[in-house]
């Protein structure tokens, strides 16, 4: 040890000499009207003495990080050494950092203050506060990835044998939502109440200076907005499900009810609200329902040369948003539909979206997103700009609670994980949203 602390001091004294040459040098460089004159010989003293110094510093490291482990491994062996070590690591600020990044949202959930105050079922079964998702979990889109991080493992058996660190692998991302294509806001009321936009006039012209006769100052043309005072009240999306006590100490079992079934569940009917909803009850007031929405029916198109297929259907559609003024940002449509797009091929048996309508993995057609999902009718799709005909508002982001005070839950020693959104949505131009209907191919 002291053989290995006095060549340590051998190293850091030559590194030192090195340094002070190669500062020696650099205080030599003359600069001359903003540019540095470097004589050749002593640029390449100051490389030679730079090399010698990173080698010094490599053995230097090397030197103390040996002193380490021998310090590590004469540590007592009465308790796991290996699980101290691994201790040490997860408590470093860049493992808490990553373990925070990736966790899902139900890891977050168990370390909530509002699960907690449940003591493993020692205090009763009810949550004094539901969870609140928090804001910059959203952002990150936690509910639109899939965990594959755990925890290390702690207690026995995970403190005897070799610790095994595997690197932190990147969620693959789920499927799109329909929220995706939306600027969302946050509100505090119960009814945002909007104007739509219901009929535009355009009367733009060239005028001249002066008219008639005799010549008057030219009247300027008159152009006309129509506007429909609308409300869209805050609607409530929830749903619970049953579980044993016991689940409250068994955590991998209640993250999985969290994030597979109700928060994914959430966002589903989510997508369902946004485009079909009714407006009846408790629904939304959907885009394929709101009134003043154009239509396009795939039968009207072209039939010759070739007749239309579904992507043509929906490239027209889009040039109607394009003609009432608004550039359309997005594809809602059935999994079987864009099935069908992305099947079709020529007579050679050629994709045609693969060859000329797609770009990249991102799934698009005619160079918009397409978001596909079950809750969109099969045998439609909604073409739109869905960034300014239409506003998103939360009133209340998910939230997670637990309760045993159900019905009889409480002897059968049973609780309710209960998870539920407040929503509201406000179709404010209606007709930058087109509703194709897929009937079938032109026949003439």
């Amino acid at each position: 040890m002291s053989e290995d602390k006095g060549r340590l001091t051998e190293l850091q004294t030559a590194m030192r000499t090195k340094m002070d040459e190669n500062k020696a040098i650099a205080d030599s460089f003359e600069v001359e009207d903003g540019v540095v004159q470097v004589d050749a010989d002593q640029k390449a003293a100051f490389d030679v003495n730079m090399k010698s110094i990173k080698e010094i510093k490599g053995l230097i490291d090397g030197i103390q990080e040996m002193e380490k482990a021998r310090e590590w491994g004469s540590q007592p062996t009465s308790e796991s050494v290996a699980a101290e070590a691994a201790a040490e690591w997860a408590n470093t600020p860049e493992v808490k950092e990553a373990v925070q990044q990736y966790r899902s949202i139900g890891a977050a959930f168990l370390d909530s203050p509002e699960f907690k105050a449940l003591a493993n079922g020692a205090a009763g079964a009810n949550m004094p506060a539901p969870y609140q998702v928090p804001e910059h979990v959203e952002a990150k889109s936690i509910y639109s990835t899939k965990d594959v991080y755990s925890e290390l493992p702690s207690g026995t058996p995970g403190s005897f044998g070799t610790i095994q660190r595997d690197p932190i692998v990147l969620p693959p991302m789920r499927t799109k939502r329909v929220r995706d294509l939306f600027p969302s806001r946050t509100t505090t009321a119960a009814v945002i109440e909007y104007f739509r936009l219901s009929g535009f006039t355009n009367n733009a012209a060239a005028v001249t200076e002066r008219s008639g006769s005799p010549s008057t100052f030219t009247a300027k043309p008159q152009s006309t907005l129509a506007f429909v005072g609308e409300q869209a009240p805050v609607r409530t999306l929830a749903h619970w499900e049953a579980a044993h006590r016991n689940v409250l100490a068994d955590e991998p079992q209640l993250r999985s009810i969290i994030d597979n079934e109700l928060l994914y569940g959430l966002r589903l009917q989510e997508d369902a609200q946004i485009m079909t909803g009714d407006g009846t009850g408790e629904n939304l007031t959907g885009i394929t329902v709101a009134t003043g929405i154009q239509t396009y029916s795939w039968s009207a198109g072209a039939f010759t040369p070739v007749p239309d297929t579904k992507a043509d259907a929906i490239r027209r559609a889009a040039t109607l948003s394009f003609l009432a003024y608004y550039e359309p940002t997005g594809v809602v449509m059935h999994p079987n539909d864009w099935e069908d797009v992305e099947l079709t091929k020529d007579s050679n048996g050629q994709y045609l979206v693969a060859v000329s309508v797609a770009l990249g993995g991102e799934p698009r057609v005619w160079r918009l997103p397409v978001i596909e999902t079950p809750a969109m009718t099969e045998g439609t799709c909604v073409v739109g700009a869905f960034g300014t005909g239409a506003q998103l508002y939360d009133r209340e982001g998910p939230s997670i609670r637990i309760s045993e005070q159900h019905s009889d839950f409480f002897i059968r020693n049973a609780i309710v994980v209960l998870a539920e959104q407040r929503l509201a949505l406000a179709v404010k131009r209606p007709e930058a949203f087109v509703k194709v209907t897929f009937n079938n191919a032109p026949t003439s």
